[in-house]
């Protein structure tokens, strides 16, 4: 089957309808898309779906579902954020809205001084975040960032981690870290411990390749084989914000990495371990 179920559109950051999603899905010959609209709900933030603007969001993509129920199935779910003191991505916080799956993700690190500081928007915002609220200490900050994604992983109910070395995004054309350090890999460890306890999937995401960020996708390489090791499993997601970026990648990962299919609604369909 072809599915992805990493999908952004106009109703956050995206640049296409969901509609015009569905269609390239169709033409590309997908069996299953799934929406996931940024949000931090009930808190307002840039580049998420506003609070009051919700519910227009899932009654759209249900009609949508609906109308195109015949060639392909549309699941309509949600990226949700953590952000400590704000916002989590587990099952009761959107429980009116009834989303298909979840997608739990970290954007934005709790800097000791109470700030948010962006993971992901610009090499330039990630450099003064790091001035500013972490004295320049890289090692703090991304110490800081997979404490947070251990704690979601460990707190919440969700079903798919999202992009769980997001700080690797601009470290190919903007190197701050060495991926190599025993220190850094320890807390890859310390992640893929805490997943595979949690039995959540983990998506292998391939947007900073068609963003032109990464020649890689989240998680590494690296991580993937530690993931592996603990026998976790794996959905392949395009975190895709355009019509034509759907599939990035596919071909690349999609023979030589094992993943789960289908979700039927909030249950996932997993097939016995290879």
């Amino acid at each position: 089957m072809k599915t992805n179920y990493h999908t952004h559109t106009v109703w956050c950051d995206g640049r296409d309808t969901p509609e015009a999603m569905i269609l390239s899905a169709i033409e590309k010959g997908f069996d299953v898309l799934g929406f996931s609209s940024h949000s931090t709900y009930p808190d307002d933030n840039a580049c998420t779906v506003p609070r009051l603007k919700m519910p227009g969001y899932f009654t759209e993509v249900r009609k949508l579902a609906k109308k195109y129920a015949v060639q392909i199935k549309v699941l309509c779910g949600i990226e949700a954020d953590y952000i400590p003191g704000a916002t989590d991505p587990d099952r009761s916080r959107y429980a009116e809205f009834k989303p298909d799956y979840i997608i739990g993700s970290v954007h934005y690190v709790i800097a000791p001084d109470g700030e948010r500081v962006p993971v992901d928007h610009t090499p330039e915002l990630l450099h003064e975040g790091l001035s500013r609220h972490f004295a320049g200490d890289v090692k703090a900050y991304l110490q800081t960032y997979f404490a947070q994604e251990r704690e979601m992983v460990e707190r919440f109910d969700f079903d798919i981690l999202g992009h769980p070395d997001l700080c690797r995004k601009f470290n190919e054309k903007h190197p701050y870290f060495d991926e190599t350090a025993d220190w850094y890999l320890h807390e890859l460890e310390l992640l893929a411990d805490a997943v595979a306890k949690s039995g959540k999937l983990v998506e292998l995401n391939t947007g900073a390749i068609s963003r032109g960020w990464l020649n890689d996708a989240y998680p590494s390489a690296t991580f993937r084989d530690m993931l592996r090791k603990r026998n976790v499993r794996f959905v392949l997601n395009s975190d895709s914000h355009a019509a034509d970026t759907l599939d990035c990648a596919f071909d690349r990962f999609a023979d030589a990495e094992d993943f789960v299919a289908e979700f039927s609604l909030t249950k996932i369909s997993r097939p016995p371990m290879i």
